[in-house]
């Protein structure tokens, strides 16, 4: 990280969770370049990332010339109340290349924020010629996409609800499966196999909680039933309950918003390490005093930062977590184009993709395996500790 501090930012106060779609649009924390660097070790996360840390195929796949182009439309909310968020796509899209007029390779389009707006904007796209879809942002928009193109156009929504994946749907956000399947897969092999999760009352929070359950599971581990509390209020009385008596050895806290604060303060006074998910990657943790030694998933930084500075110079904003996916989404495309396989066989290639956000492999029921770092929250900067593959 450069001596600017890039992403210190004031840090925004926690919102309350009201939908189950979140957009991570916030800068990523700042880190300690040394730091995650002693962190790596041996990592491939250190291979070196040509320009801006663009994405690359795994495997041996040999490319055609640069001429050899798809064609593939980026649905964004380019008008609307949540304009903003178009304009962070569109300007990722813009660093690999044109995205709008003559030679685009990938197309960027006004989806509005709507699902008929989305709707006219696709079918707009596949009458000139539009082979692959990314985008919709959100999920009633990425669904209704989906059902208007029909089966043989790909649509890969950038939304984190993993609800709407399948058929040719697939999710390309950080959902709240990948999340838990990171922290709470590398507390297992850290000794941390008794998890309580904790999440406010809502759809997002009952999706974190299931994964959660699920992940923990998995590990082998024990994962008594999730509380959900609106707020502090005797939450630590309530998590002994929900284990039997005694603290577990962790408590997960995925979703940030709300009470998120006052219970993360509560958990780490009873002495309980604290997971989290990649939403806090958005709210500078470290300056958080409750997350102090907490550990959550997040992009891996080192890849991630030559994209973001990239990103900082050339649109004088914040990239974040919806700026690295619409990167990533749009260089994949703009690849397949040039291999000549822009459909379902092409996302679905066995050695998946590796992106500024991280590894990842799309998966035949629509949903994403992606791969995650696990940081630790300390003073002054969060510390990478470990990583997940795909």
């Amino acid at each position: 990280m450069s001596s600017r501090k890039r992403g210190m930012q004031k840090m925004p106060k926690a919102q309350p969770i009201k939908s189950i779609e979140t957009v991570a649009s916030g800068a990523f924390s700042p880190l300690s370049r040394r730091r995650v660097l002693l962190g790596l070790g041996g990592s491939s996360a250190l291979i070196g990332l040509s320009g801006c840390g663009g994405l690359s195929l795994t495997g041996d796949t040999e490319l055609p010339p640069e001429n050899a182009v798809g064609q593939a439309v980026l649905l964004a909310p380019l008008t609307g109340p949540r304009a903003s968020l178009g304009q962070i796509m569109l300007a990722a899209a813009s660093l690999g290349g044109n995205a709008t007029g003559p030679g685009a390779e990938v197309e960027v389009v006004d989806a509005g924020d709507s699902p008929e707006t989305a709707v006219a904007a696709a079918q707009k796209a596949m009458d000139g010629g539009a082979k692959m879809l990314l985008g919709p942002l959100f999920s009633g928009q990425s669904r209704a996409v989906a059902e208007a193109v029909g089966r043989g156009t790909p649509v890969v929504s950038l939304s984190n609800d993993s609800s709407i994946a399948g058929d040719n749907l697939f999710v390309f956000g950080i959902t709240p499966q990948q999340s838990a399947k990171s922290i709470l897969g590398f507390a297992a092999t850290r000794g941390k196999r008794n998890v309580v999760t904790v999440v406010p009352p809502g759809p997002f929070g009952a999706l974190s909680a299931q994964a959660a359950q699920s992940v923990v599971a998995a590990t082998g581990g024990t994962a008594p039933p999730a509380i959900v509390a609106a707020s502090a209020a005797g939450l630590i009385d309530k998590i002994r309950a929900a284990n039997g008596g005694a603290l577990p050895d962790a408590v997960y806290l995925p979703v940030v918003g709300g009470p998120f604060e006052e219970q993360a303060a509560a958990i780490k006074s009873a002495g309980v390490q604290l997971l989290g998910s990649e939403q806090w990657a958005s709210i500078t943790p470290y300056r958080i005093d409750a997350l102090q030694d907490g550990w959550f998933a997040a992009p891996d930084p080192v890849r991630f930062e030559a994209f973001a500075t990239a990103f900082t110079a050339f649109s004088e904003t914040e990239a974040g977590v919806l700026g690295g996916l619409a990167f990533d989404a749009v260089e994949m495309a703009r690849i397949l184009g040039r291999i000549g396989q822009q459909n379902r066989k092409g996302l679905l290639r066995d050695a998946g993709f590796d992106g500024v956000v991280g590894p990842y492999r799309f998966q035949k029921d629509g949903q994403c395996a992606r791969g995650l770092a696990i940081l630790s929250v300390t003073t002054g900067a969060n510390n990478l500790i470990g990583s997940t593959g795909a």
